[in-house]
């Protein structure tokens, strides 16, 4: 994606986020369910990694997956995130998806669920990771 890694310090990344964003991008944790900005909004334009800006997932990709959080099925590219294994629950092994940028948590993406997109995937990205730019502003 970009040459660039942002590899700032964790002091640096509490000077920049709020308490709740450095809770959740930088330390794993997770926005309650429909409470997030984006997890209803239908827009044109680009989502970007709220912590460094990278842009992650365009609109276009966005479906409505009723799960509580905002939804893809793809990102813009297959170099803007990188993905881990998680196995923090027992029985449930799931892939966490982080920025390529600056390695912030974005959430988890989920295969073979039956949602009728194209690549039968599911990222579900919390709301808190994201900042959105319409088309008429990018």
């Amino acid at each position: 994606m970009d040459e660039h890694r942002d590899e700032r310090t964790d002091e640096q990344w509490r000077a920049q986020l709020s308490p709740q964003e450095f809770q959740v991008l930088r330390r794993g944790g997770t926005e309650a369910p429909f409470t997030g900005e984006y997890t209803d909004l239908v827009a044109e334009g680009v989502y970007r990694c709220r912590a460094c800006g990278a842009e992650l997932f365009r609109s276009e990709t966005k479906f409505a997956s009723h799960c509580g959080w905002p939804s893809f099925y793809s990102p813009l590219a297959a170099d803007r995130v990188r993905y881990l294994p998680d196995a923090s629950i027992p029985g449930r092994p799931r892939t966490e998806v982080r920025c390529a940028r600056c390695d912030s948590h974005l959430g988890h993406v989920f295969e073979g669920e039956g949602y009728g997109t194209p690549t039968d995937q599911r990222y579900c990205i919390n709301s808190i990771c994201l900042s959105f730019v319409p088309a008429d502003e990018h």
